[in-house]
């Protein structure tokens, strides 16, 4: 018996496999955090328009995403996602994508070096609009009022006004993320992806580091890596080294968003949702019975499921059975948010049982959404040292599986905001975080955290290769 088959009998009580999928089948189960609209009538009209405007994203770039994947989950590569927690209307700014886009380019080149691997790029970008709530309500004084659920569905402002579901912000999400990934395409491929360009603002940012920093010594075997393909008459200034593949990603929560940007292609009659490239679900949204599995495992695209340390072996075996049958490679990304030490105790269990299925996935860390404190000043916040702890568990548990660490998932801006305390670089402490405190969401690293993080991580892979630390205390 097949692994799919043999799965999918200890699966079929709980996923719904008697229902014929379609793009509206998932309206028959029942779904966690649906919108509230209030009039009906206007969303079937939105629904409408979104059907026919044209996909953000193509099938052909989809599979060339799994495909990738498919090798980072035989540990032929390494998945950089990151991105803002929630996009927002009003941060909207060509230099706000050109940013962050620019500091995954740095994280992604210092990767690529340290674990002499390809490195995927994916932005939390162009659709991540929707947030999903504990509570329906958010309650001010003596006011209550529905719970901020990102632009796409009610505004931040609280008022009775701005907190309505209003279905007409699904357009207004489209027609910005069909702007930003315009942007992405033209900063991908028109040039401003050069290597040389990526390596120059990596100088940049040890430029102010102490000489003998443990980054100046990366950045400069970088430097000399370089400098030896030019002086071998390598062309520095082919596509190769001046072009990059960079997708987007979000959570799969607003299903008649979904839905409407969902097409059938023309080559291989699969389904896509063209919202983006990928797509994941996370705790609140991925039981088996409901909408939002059933929707995600009939489109083509690649899932990320989250799991924290309250998923079982045997939960995640029937996530795994409901999304890929057939066992795919590159089809699943397994996406762990636990803390360091709840991750040490339950992660080595869920990689036991994969390993005895055989499935095929890409195992990636979520280091931050673990580790969210709120400080005496009211603040909420992440510390850095509590996220490279994580990273650190994440590895080591790895290392002693002998499995591959696939990948980091990281909640990140390029700007220079002040919501996560920590970093050696610029350090946050508690009493800056009111300098600037941006998110709409959940706090960020900002650009020097997340390109520090990269630098560890970019150690802690090169010992994974076998290869010669450069300094001591990589994560």
């Amino acid at each position: 018996m097949s692994v799919s088959q043999s799965q999918q009998q200890s699966v079929s009580p709980a996923f719904p496999t008697n229902i014929k999928w379609t793009p509206d089948s998932w309206r028959q189960l029942p779904i966690k955090q649906p919108p509230n609209y209030p009039d009906e009538t206007k969303v079937k009209e939105v629904e409408a328009k979104l059907s026919k405007a044209a996909p953000l994203v193509f099938a052909g770039e989809v599979r060339t995403l799994q495909e990738e994947l498919a090798k980072a989950s035989s540990g032929q590569g390494f998945l950089l996602m990151g991105g803002d927690c929630a996009e927002a209307f009003s941060e909207f700014s060509v230099n706000h994508v050109r940013d962050t886009f620019r500091v995954i380019l740095q994280m992604a080149l210092v990767l690529t070096f340290g674990g002499s691997m390809p490195v995927i790029k994916i932005g939390r970008m162009a659709g991540q609009f929707a947030k999903p709530r504990t509570e329906p309500d958010e309650v001010r004084g003596s006011v209550a009022l529905p719970s901020y659920r990102g632009d796409i569905i009610n505004g931040e402002e609280f008022s009775p006004e701005s907190r309505v579901h209003n279905p007409q912000r699904m357009l207004d999400a489209y027609h910005q993320s069909s702007q930003t990934l315009n942007i992405l395409r033209a900063f991908a491929m028109g040039g401003y992806a050069d290597i040389s360009r990526l390596h120059a603002w990596n100088l940049d940012f040890v430029e102010n580091l102490p000489a003998g920093s443990r980054y100046r010594e990366m950045s400069s075997k970088v430097d000399e890596s370089l400098r030896f393909m030019k002086a071998i008459g390598v062309d520095t200034r082919s596509p190769t080294f001046t072009q990059c593949n960079f997708y987007t990603a979000h959570e799969c929560l607003l299903l008649p968003y979904e839905q409407a940007l969902t097409r059938q292609d023309s080559i291989t009659n699969r389904w896509y949702d063209c919202s983006a490239h990928m797509l994941w679900v996370g705790e609140r949204t991925r039981q088996l019975d409901h909408a939002h599995l059933h929707f995600v495992a009939g489109v083509g695209n690649p899932v990320g499921i989250k799991v924290s340390d309250k998923a079982s072996p045997e939960e995640l075996l029937q996530l795994l059975s409901a999304v890929n049958p057939d066992n795919i490679p590159g089809r699943v990304v397994v996406i762990v948010r636990m803390g360091a030490e709840k991750l040490r105790q339950n992660l080595p269990k869920l990689i036991r049982a994969v390993q005895r299925e055989g499935r095929s996935v890409l195992w990636c860390s979520d280091p931050v959404h673990g580790n969210t404190i709120k400080t005496d000043n009211g603040y909420k916040t992440r510390p850095f040292e509590r996220i490279r702890d994580e990273l650190r568990a994440f590895f080591d548990v790895h290392a002693e599986m002998g499995t591959h660490p696939g990948g980091v998932h990281l909640e990140m801006t390029g700007e220079n905001v002040t919501e996560c305390i920590g970093g050696n670089v610029d350090e946050v402490l508690v009493e800056d975080l009111s300098r600037s405190y941006q998110t709409t969401c959940d706090p960020r690293l900002n650009g020097n955290q997340a390109l520090e993080l990269a630098f560890l991580i970019a150690e802690r892979m090169r010992l994974a290769q076998g290869l010669q630390p450069l300094f001591n205390c990589p994560i």
